[in-house]
């Protein structure tokens, strides 16, 4: 069809005209064109009427073939049949968006249109020729025009109306040519998924709204809603550009656009929306979007409630069950399949993975090493740490199995209150690797600022940052962040409780473990005490047990060259698991640099070192025998 109609306006333009573009035309105008141009005008003699409809009708029956048969050719599964369908595109468009990819991907049929252009510099067809050429092709390319809606077709923006130039998108020309390379012009990020398995197809609708959850789970959402649809999800665009290419890379594949919004929609992003109507939208949301905010056209909304990734996820990535140490949701659980290669072995590494560099500079990390036995506890201190584990492994099975209601989210928060030196951290680390979890020890001096909102951006990148992946936060000497509101007497005083209270309301918020440590629990604020999970109190520990702390502070390969008593080092001092550590790793440096054995008399002098550190004084019913060394000259070499 194209040829014929390209042909008709050639021979028609050569008989009516009688005169070839000269090798320069369109750069300069003689008379002979004003002469030409003058007997083409109304009510003056031009070409010969008679010829020109004679050779009208002789090309008349060919054309209406040709028309027919581009008619039956849209009812097909070719690429161009199924652009036109997915853009609802009428007659006309459809054969002006032919008539503009036959041109575009031939130099011979450009070479015609410049001859009946009668401008070399007008290679394409321009919207006066469309309109001569299609009886009103030219408004197949008006601004509002189906084929602009779905921005597959383009004209020039300068310049006289009549001379500027239409063209089809290249991502069309493209397509045609079997290339289904996605549009380079698409918004970072945006990925095309293909058509879900599903029981049916209900009626689609036009717009849908998913709140709730996390993006997997609303992506998720979305493609069941919309079964064998293929999708392109996208965020969202930040220019004409990008959403030219979303609406046009949606429309060549048939696909309905998923937007991810992470704030409301602007009224200009709500109008483009509105203006490709011929396709499928969803936009994704953590919450529900304001109504004044919603493009002008009907829509349904899902609610999500749970991110948790379910059982066929689990299936779908690792081939396994749900593991229950693990509540990962749909992202989380995409993440770390992508980090493991879908080994379940590599599970673990995994979901270590999910927060690394995040909490980089707000938070140090911990890789926890050490062992149950490594911390010394009342049988009954170490059954509630039994319980904090299985409370955050089991949450899936009592939350969601059962139906219990979480007080607030399904996380949990941990305090332990105790002095320092008692295992607080210790025991953090303990519970963080018996959850196979990664322990982030917070930073307070790069929380907390002096200037006002500093703090709580600081807390809103851990807490965002927690939540990308399953670890324990730690927060040492919490009564800094979490202690009591005071009455307001000042602007900082308000401040600082608007600190506190956007801090309980992240907390509870948060679905990980969270482990508070403070040596004074009466100064925690009493509304973060209601929202604790499980409370464990550090005790400095008795003699007993500090015996047992002396005798696993030295390890298997240490050079004990006498027996240490540890009856009268358990005995004689009364001090915490952390002294009695940093004591037995003081006596293996003095030993190690004298290139000896660990003794009595180097344990007895890295305890005195301990004790100057916190200010505590040397008495001989402590040292006993040991009184004359660690009282004596500092210098003085240990027997």
């Amino acid at each position: 069809m194209a040829d014929i109609l390209l042909q008709r306006e050639a021979l028609l333009c050569r008989l009516g005209e009688g005169l070839l573009p000269h090798d320069f035309a369109g750069l300069y105008v003689v008379s002979e064109e004003v002469d030409r141009v003058l007997r083409a005008l109304p009510g003056i003699s031009g070409p010969p009427e008679e010829r020109a409809e004679a050779l009208a009708r002789q090309l008349e029956p060919g054309l209406a073939a040709a028309r027919q048969q581009f008619s039956e050719y849209l009812t097909g599964a070719s690429v161009f049949a199924g652009i036109v369908r997915h853009a609802h595109l009428g007659e006309l468009p459809a054969q002006t968006l032919a008539l503009l990819a036959a041109v575009e991907c031939s130099p011979h049929r450009m070479r015609l249109v410049a001859y009946f252009q009668d401008n070399v510099q007008l290679p394409r067809l321009t919207l006066a020729s469309l309109g001569r050429l299609l009886g009103g092709g030219a408004r197949a390319l008006a601004p509002d025009a189906p084929l602009r809606r779905a921005e597959l077709a383009e004209s020039g923006a300068e310049g006289p109306w009549a001379t500027r130039m239409c063209w089809p998108a290249t991502r069309v020309l493209w397509a045609l040519t079997g290339d289904d390379s996605a549009d380079p012009a698409l918004p970072a990020g945006a990925r095309r998924l293909a058509a879900s398995a599903g029981d049916g197809v209900p009626a689609r609708p036009r717009l849908l709204l998913v709140a709730g959850a996390d993006a997997a789970s609303r992506l998720a959402a979305a493609r069941k809603a919309l079964p064998h649809k293929p999708f392109l999800v996208s965020p969202l665009p930040a220019d004409d550009a990008e959403w030219a290419a979303v609406v046009r890379e949606a429309g060549l594949g048939g696909r309905a656009v998923f937007l991810e919004l992470a704030a409301p929609l602007t009224r200009a992003a709500a109008d483009r929306i509105d203006r490709a109507a011929h396709l499928d939208w969803v936009l994704g949301s953590a919450g529900e979007l304001a109504l004044d905010t919603l493009p002008d056209r009907p829509w349904t909304e899902l609610r999500l409630e749970s991110a948790a990734a379910d059982e066929a996820d689990w299936q779908t990535t690792f081939g396994t069950r749900p593991e229950p140490a693990y509540l990962l949701s749909r992202d989380q659980i995409r993440l770390v399949g992508a980090a493991a290669g879908g080994d379940p072995a590599r599970l673990e590494a995994g979901v270590r993975r999910l927060a690394g560099g995040h909490l980089d500079g707000l938070a140090v990390r911990i890789r926890p090493h050490r062992r149950p036995e490594d911390l010394v506890l009342p049988d009954d201190r170490t059954a509630q740490l039994d319980e904090l584990v299985a409370r955050f492994r089991l949450r899936r099975i009592v939350y969601d199995d059962w139906g219990f209601a979480p007080v607030a989210a399904p996380g949990v928060v941990a305090l332990f209150a105790g002095p320092s030196g008692t295992g607080k951290t210790l025991a953090a680390e303990i519970v963080a690797g018996r959850l196979g979890l990664d322990l982030y020890k917070v930073d307070l001096s790069s929380v907390v600022s002096k200037y006002i909102g500093e703090t709580e951006k600081n807390l809103e990148r851990i807490f965002g940052a927690a939540s990308a992946g399953d670890l324990v936060l730690f927060f040492d000497e919490a009564d800094a962040l979490f202690g009591k509101r005071s009455e307001v007497a000042d602007a900082h005083d308000r401040y600082a409780n608007i600190e506190v209270a956007y801090l309980l309301q992240r907390l509870e918020a948060y679905q990980g473990l969270v482990v508070l440590a403070t040596n004074l629990q009466r100064n925690i604020d009493d509304a973060f005490l209601r929202r604790i999970s499980v409370a464990v109190d550090f005790e400095p520990p008795d003699e007993r047990r500090r015996r047992l702390i002396w005798e696993r502070a030295f390890p298997a390969g240490a050079p004990l060259g006498e027996r240490l008593d540890f009856d009268f080092l358990a005995r004689q001092f009364r001090v915490t698991g952390g002294v009695i550590r940093n004591a037995a790793l003081g006596a293996a440096f003095l030993a190690a640099e004298d290139g000896a054995a660990v003794t009595m008399n180097r344990v007895a002098l890295a305890l005195k070192r301990e004790f100057q550190k916190l200010g505590r004084l040397r008495t001989e019913a402590e040292f006993g025998p040991y009184f004359p060394l660690v009282n004596g000259d500092d210098d003085a070499a240990p027997a």
